[in-house]
């Protein structure tokens, strides 16, 4: 097994947190991105919106999430290590290999199975957690 990423949070308010403190960085990559495609200051006021700000933290926040990357034993121990904890699966439980997401701030356990396209898996995976399980929570 490998874990990559680097926070699951706790709880609520640790999510919140995280969240929050992404927003200065967001704005940095933003303001950086545009740069690089040579947007000038008026182009830069149109386009860079506070919804594509919000975006770009969305985007952060799920590619900093822990992820264990595993085989399908490795996540059925994962699930059994969670009983109470809503399990959202993603995939052919058939495959050999699986990408999951414990977010213990929600009781929950985002999984995906995958043959050969790691990266990938991991990276829709993070996208899913945060859609299935932080957007409600830091919405809320």
């Amino acid at each position: 097994m490998e874990t990559l990423g680097l926070f699951a949070p706790e709880t609520a308010a640790e999510a919140r947190e995280r969240y929050d403190a992404l927003g200065p960085a967001a704005q940095v990559v933003t303001r950086e991105v545009a740069t690089a495609m040579e947007f000038d200051a008026a182009e830069y006021r149109e386009r860079v919106t506070g919804e594509v700000v919000a975006t770009a933290r969305d985007a952060l926040f799920a590619s900093l999430l822990e992820v264990t990357v595993g085989d399908a034993p490795d996540l059925e121990d994962a699930v059994d290590a969670h009983p109470d904890y809503d399990v959202r699966r993603q995939g052919h439980p058939e495959v050999d290999r699986a990408v999951w997401h414990v977010a213990p701030a929600a009781e929950a356990l985002v999984a995906a199975t995958f043959q050969d396209e790691r990266d990938a898996a991991v990276a829709t995976l993070r996208r899913q957690a945060f859609g299935a399980v932080y957007r409600d929570l830091l919405d809320g």
